[in-house]
């Protein structure tokens, strides 16, 4: 017990990294994702050209690329980003593209005889969307949502790349000041206790929506 509280204030130090970098990626990528789907779904051609390269860049290129591209190659062209406005940045860019692609899917699975009939119903475009099909849209991208932010609760642990103390870097630091795998396991933990919580308010929120169907 002794030896766990001597790791505690370094691993806490390191959860605090990690939960801050989660959560404002999540709040920051979710709805960015939400803008880029419907620019991506928009018939202005170059709008859509340009968001589809933007999706095809941040998905086929490592998000362990991008972070060292924005805080290492960026400065080369005078662009100076700290190393928590640095991880943010990336984080939230590369995870938008996977978001955009996931409401993309919800909102083009929604059938066509739904817009028609809000037409009918005299409903504008804005009342159509946001009344009939958004609620849809959020209960069927629930679990590949899900499945994102569980990847990114794991994904946090790329920011030790920048320096940032994260869980990882806090057990990598401990394990070796004493030559010992305990920290490595005990962050393992804490990564798993983290998605069981994300899991759990996901099944949560998937019941809150069961009404949609």
């Amino acid at each position: 017990m002794d030896y766990l509280m001597e790791m505690a204030p370094l691993m806490l130090q390191g959860l605090r990294t990690t939960l801050w970098l989660f959560f404002l990626t999540a709040l920051g990528s979710i709805p960015l994702g939400m803008l880029v789907c419907i620019l991506r779904l928009s018939k202005f051609k170059p709008l859509q050209t340009a968001m589809q390269l933007y999706i095809l860049l941040m998905r086929g290129t490592p998000l362990l690329l991008q972070l060292i591209f924005i805080f290492f190659g960026l400065p080369v062209i005078g662009i100076v980003i700290n190393r928590e406005a640095a991880a943010l940045l990336a984080f939230i860019l590369n995870y938008a593209a996977y978001f955009a692609e996931i409401f993309r899917g919800g909102i083009l699975s929604v059938s066509q005889g739904q817009y028609e009939a809000s037409t009918v119903l005299g409903l504008s475009k804005s009342q159509t969307f946001f009344g009939v099909i958004l609620p849809q849209v959020i209960k069927r991208v629930l679990p590949p949502g899900g499945n994102e932010l569980i990847t990114l609760v794991k994904d946090t642990s790329l920011a030790y790349i920048l320096g940032l103390g994260d869980v990882l870097r806090a057990s990598r630091t401990l394990t070796n000041q004493q030559a010992s795998l305990v920290p490595l396991f005990v962050a393992g933990f804490i990564y798993l206790l983290l998605v069981g919580v994300v899991t759990l308010a996901l099944k949560k929120a998937e019941v809150r929506f069961d009404y949609y169907k």
